[in-house]
């Protein structure tokens, strides 16, 4: 789950994380009097979750509270558009007013799991401003890395390592090894998946502000973080995927392609989505049944993907363990009885069941596409999908 900057900036300054002074504004009204209380310029900032607002229009500084109104004016009801949004971009709905910060350097520093090692890692640069992917393509000497023992924590001596090694000035030094610190804090308290500040801006008169960040929390913990899961803004994400969601089908990705997948495992459906791009196909989603056995879970698979317009075939690739094919069965053809499908359907099922599974799809009279390996369902899929459009 992805909360808005704002969000997350006042989550970092309950952790003892500075940052600027400022407000949201869901009205250019209120825009103008946030800025009339900072003083001086301020930044409006598009609240979206997507990257490269600045260069899309969703950053503006204004040098009066009459500017920062009509700057908030032309963003709020709009959508913007960057290169991490749709061709529709995403809606905007509040601005963050915030003073403008005078800025000697930008570092970045973030927290995430490293899953090769299986801890925790806390990566700082000095090349902060840049996407920290570009900065590992171009200049990976530049990333400084501390990987976190979860029973140990974060030991004053590993943060004030990575705050030296930033060649920050003396008097930044404690401040800087507070801010690692209680960034670390934060990711762990609150079940996050990515807590990243970019830039960490080392201001003129030599303060240390997080001038824009980043956190993404761990969907499988929002049962104990309500208060997080609150933040969520359904309006920022995709409405199949909201949908989804709602219909008790947690593992749904919406992709570009047009072929509709319903598959029981994480790896089996990345495995799908791969077969599928090698035989000259695209699959329109990522969608990982599980393993519950309930033909009305297969119904609401098939009422997401009826319901999306790109989809132009559906597969069916079930590998039944704890899965029973014979559920799975009975929900395909739930879902034949219960709404127009409208597009082929191939079916390809193998595992616990099969048999009683085979002749229930058998009996029911409808007319799907049989395979009985996945190189075939792919490729039936695929000439189907191309048949459809």
């Amino acid at each position: 789950m992805k909360v808005h900057e704002y969000q997350a900036k006042q989550l970092l300054a309950e952790f003892g994380v500075p940052v600027p002074r400022g407000g949201v504004a869901r009205t250019a009204a209120e825009a103008r009097e946030i800025a009339a209380g900072l003083a001086g310029k301020v930044v409006i900032k598009a609240q979206v979750h997507a990257g490269g607002r600045g260069k899309a229009g969703g950053i503006k500084t204004v040098s009066s509270p009459d500017e920062a109104q009509q700057a908030a004016k032309r963003m709020i009801g709009s959508r913007l558009v960057t290169h991490q949004t749709s061709p529709e971009g995403v809606p905007v709905s509040a601005v963050l007013v915030e003073e403008a910060i005078d800025i000697e350097r930008e570092l970045y520093l973030g927290v995430v799991i490293d899953n090769t090692a299986g801890m925790v890692v806390i990566m700082a640069s000095e090349a902060g401003g840049m996407d920290i992917e570009e900065i590992a393509r171009t200049s990976p000497d530049k990333i400084l890395k501390a990987h976190i023992d979860p029973a140990l924590g974060v030991h004053p001596f590993r943060a004030r390592r990575l705050a030296f090694d930033l060649n920050l000035a003396p008097a930044q030094i404690r401040p800087a090894t507070e801010i690692i610190s209680n960034l670390y804090k934060l990711f762990e308290a609150k079940d996050c998946s990515l807590a990243e500040v970019n830039p960490l801006a080392i201001t003129c008169d030599g303060r240390i502000l997080a001038v824009d960040a980043k956190l993404n929390f761990d969907d499988n913990a929002s049962y104990r973080q309500r208060a997080v899961a609150e933040l969520r803004d359904t309006e920022q994400e995709d409405p199949l995927e909201v949908d989804a969601k709602s219909r008790g089908i947690e593992n749904y990705v919406k992709l570009d392609g047009n072929i509709g997948c319903i598959v029981n495992g994480a790896g089996l459906a990345m495995a799908v989505l791969d077969l599928l791009k090698q035989v000259g196909g695209g699959a329109a989603n990522f969608l990982d049944i599980g393993t519950l056995n309930e033909p009305d879970r297969v119904v609401q698979a098939f009422r997401i993907l009826t319901s999306d317009p790109d989809v132009k075939a559906v597969l069916v690739n079930i590998f039944g363990g704890m899965a029973r094919v014979d559920i799975i069965a009975q929900g395909i053809v739930a879902a034949a009885n219960q709404m127009m499908i409208g597009v082929p359907v191939v079916v390809r099922l193998a595992g616990t069941n099969v048999d009683q599974g085979e002749r229930i799809l058998n009996e029911s009279g409808l007319q799907l596409i049989r395979a009985y390996s996945m190189q075939e369902a792919a490729q039936k899929a695929v000439e189907a999908a191309k048949k459809s459009s």
